[in-house]
């Protein structure tokens, strides 16, 4: 792959903007579903067709690069190049913005569905181009380094991404912002979302970013999946991005059948579910800039309340009552417990804090009120370093099929389309209810625990350094 000189930093500024959309966007979906459930008076699990339609078009927008690549034998990114790719995929997001226009004018559900699901399907291009692009913007030693920076800008603008589409579509919280809101309503911050893209697209068109390409050639066939580790890193990233969209994506209908909220008052919640992924990565990202031991304690220690506090100020200038989740702190020391366990290895992070996820859901399950809210909540607070983990020790040793091993691990996205469906059908059970769902999270979490044995057992029967250091962020 070619490599940019060093010292674009200015250049790998204007690329994480990218990541900041794929955020936002993602969040913003988990005050989608609630809404779409009450005002097209649908069944919970139709609502979730909403996350459906969204991750399924990453699933869809990798296969299709993975066949045109194996039909023409070459990456297409090398013709067009990661620039070029960035910004049709900008472009493409943006056009599916525009099916939010006769979507709501039409009260059409399955228009909104399309609309979600062309601005995903744009965002798989811009993701398959982004990622690589963001290490070959310098020195390619601190390309880890790069992505851990946009995974946490990511997290920031998935963070306030529910707080400011809440606040597009409900105006000020109170009890009649949800009776008042249509869907009408929804279509002016898509749409402004959808002029932004294309500015960025402009923008990215006009700077001095460079013209990269990569020169690998296309390994042919599916011999990556003869690696174990792979095959069962592919259920892995299945089950970690399920589980992680799953628990934000019904915390809409747990909050309206436990707390008796609607969908105009539930942001602050959603939002402190995806700001405990930002509170986790910025966490895992302070190694990023190579502290010292004692430094790097301190670090630990003060990033997660940094973070935190972002989160509060965001929700804050909203008008939004936070007095309630100050205590959310208890968890965010259980966080900084787990780093310090983990010891920053790949496979030793991942069965600690998937045993944390576990247990977090056992309590959410067995306590009620704020207790469970927080409890389950705090999944977020776990998932939020799993993606680098799985993304190394699923392509350890890989070798000349690691590029083909990465494009099965994005495909495994779809994830997030088929579990939340699931546990939102669970909860639709009589004797099951939208409460004892979360066992499904259970099962999930439980599932990384034992790949992080397991994969831990192959690799080192394969001779391979399962601990070497963590590679990457989503």
């Amino acid at each position: 792959m070619q490599q940019a000189k060093r010292g674009t930093s200015p250049s790998f500024f204007v690329l994480v903007m990218v990541f900041f959309f794929w955020g936002f966007v993602a969040a913003s979906n988990d005050i989608l579903i609630p809404l779409f459930k009450e005002k097209f008076n649908i069944h919970g699990w139709q609502a979730q067709l909403v996350g459906f339609a969204f991750y399924v078009a990453y699933f869809v927008g990798a296969v299709i690069y993975f066949l045109v690549s194996s039909a023409i034998k070459q990456d297409p990114l090398n013709r067009i190049g990661y620039k070029n790719g960035i910004i049709y995929g900008l472009i493409f997001s943006g056009l599916g913005t525009l099916i939010f226009y006769p979507a709501a004018e039409l009260h059409s559900f399955p228009l909104m569905l399309t609309g979600l699901f062309v601005v995903a399907l744009g965002f798989a291009l811009q993701q398959i181009a982004a990622n690589p692009f963001a290490i070959a913007l310098g020195d390619p030693a601190d390309g880890a380094k790069r992505l851990n920076l946009a995974g946490g800008i990511n997290n920031f603008g998935a963070t306030l991404g529910p707080v400011v589409v809440s606040a597009a579509i409900f105006g000020s919280i109170g009890p009649d912002a949800a009776k008042n809101a249509s869907i009408n309503d929804v279509k002016i911050p898509y749409l402004v979302l959808g002029a932004l893209f294309v500015l960025v697209a402009i923008f990215f068109k006009i700077s001095k970013l460079p013209a990269i390409r990569n020169n690998e050639a296309v390994e042919k066939g599916l011999g990556a999946l003869k690696y174990p580790q792979l095959t069962l890193g592919m259920l892995a990233i299945f089950t970690y991005v399920g589980v992680e969209v799953t628990i934000a994506a019904n915390l809409g209908d747990y909050l309206r059948h436990t707390q008796q909220l609607d969908s105009a008052n539930i942001s602050q919640y959603v939002s402190l579910f995806w700001g405990s992924m930002m509170i986790g990565r910025w966490t895992a990202g302070s190694s990023a800039f190579n502290p010292s031991p004692n430094l790097k304690k301190v670090l630990t220690v003060i990033i997660p309340f940094v973070a935190f506090a972002v989160f509060l100020g965001i929700n804050m200038a909203r008008g939004t009552d936070v007095s309630d989740l100050y205590i959310y702190a208890v968890c965010i020391v259980a966080l900084i417990v787990a780093f310090f366990l983990s010891e920053d290895k790949p496979a030793k992070q991942l069965l600690i804090f998937a045993s944390f996820g576990v247990i977090a859901m056992l309590i959410g399950l067995f306590s009620t009120g704020k207790v469970a809210l927080f409890a389950f909540i705090s999944g977020g607070l776990f998932c939020s370093v799993m993606w680098p983990c799985i993304f190394t020790l699923a392509t350890a040793g890989l070798g000349k099929y690691t590029s083909q091993g990465s494009a099965f691990l994005v495909m495994m996205i779809l994830g997030g389309a088929v579990i939340p469906v699931l546990q939102s059908l669970l909860g639709g059970v009589e004797w099951i209810g939208i409460h004892h769902s979360y066992w499904l999270p259970v099962a999930c979490f439980a599932y990384l625990a034992f790949f992080a044995i397991k994969v831990k057992s192959i690799l080192k029967s394969q001779g391979i350094d399962y601990e070497s250091a963590i590679s990457g962020g989503h």
